[in-house]
């Protein structure tokens, strides 16, 4: 792995150097962009808008629209607007986890103490898992302000982005149902359900299924064989269907599954 940031991770007093590698990886497969005649491999380029000639990267910075012109900034200047922030993850609290809505979590990242900080990052890691909390921060990323939490995983302090309130849309304008504040047989059925439905979570059990038939697919053709018909997906609950009934059924199906 290769690390996309360097700094340090603030602790009150307790300053530890730290290198943040990327925790994720796609499983989907990675797909080129072809010309439909030919199949010709589709090149994308930066391309100046006046004179139509390609833009090498060295080339390229980045500016801030102004009254109709463009303020043009430097390194420096993203540095300056909070230099500490660019190179420090400063814990400013410590939470529950459990009170961060998942709607908030972004991107994981895998953070590795620097040459010295071994113990004082060992130390960090296993409070915050004897605490059962997670810590708060903020820091710079890629000239962009992120809101994160710092929390142990296995042997390794993972830092997760969290997105701000700002960032999360509300709901105003989607057409949804009113909240039910009386309890009804239905939704006691439908908690009956939740309840024989619920099971210790596995990550082990969930695998990319989509993706490993995908490539058998693509191997299938690459041989020559033609691809059946894909099944048509059937309407399997209509606004007019009796919910008790439905609930009953569900639950009847489990209990046969299982005996």
């Amino acid at each position: 792995m290769r690390s996309i940031w360097t700094g340090s991770v603030s602790f009150g007093l307790i300053n530890i150097p730290i290198k943040m590698f990327s925790a994720v990886q796609e499983s989907s497969l990675d797909m080129d962009m072809l010309d439909k005649k030919d199949h010709a491999n589709i090149k994308f380029k930066r391309v100046n808008e006046d004179t139509g000639k390609e833009v090498d990267f060295s080339n390229i910075v980045k500016g801030y629209m102004v009254d109709d012109k463009y303020v043009i900034l430097e390194d420096s200047d993203f540095e300056a607007a909070d230099a500490i922030k660019t190179k420090t993850i400063d814990i400013e609290s410590f939470v529950l986890e459990k009170e961060i809505q998942s709607i908030y979590y972004e991107q994981p990242y895998y953070l590795e103490p620097d040459k010295g900080a071994m113990n004082a990052y060992g130390l960090l890691r296993d409070a915050l898992q004897a605490s059962g909390k997670v810590g708060v921060t903020r820091f710079v990323l890629r000239n962009k302000e992120s809101l994160a939490i710092l929390k142990p995983y296995k042997n390794v302090i993972v830092l997760n982005k969290i997105r701000f309130e700002q960032e999360i849309r509300a709901t105003d304008d989607l057409k949804l149902p009113p909240i039910s504040k009386s309890a009804t047989k239905e939704m006691d059925m439908a908690e009956k359900l939740i309840d024989q439905l619920t099971e210790k979570f596995d990550i082990t059990g969930f695998k990319d299924e989509y993706t490993e038939k995908l490539l058998d697919i693509i191997k299938k053709k690459a041989k020559g064989k033609i691809q059946k018909a894909s099944p048509k997906l059937k309407v399997v609950h209509k606004q007019s269907d009796d919910l008790m009934s439905m609930l009953k059924a569900s639950l009847e199906t489990k209990k046969k599954k299982s005996s």
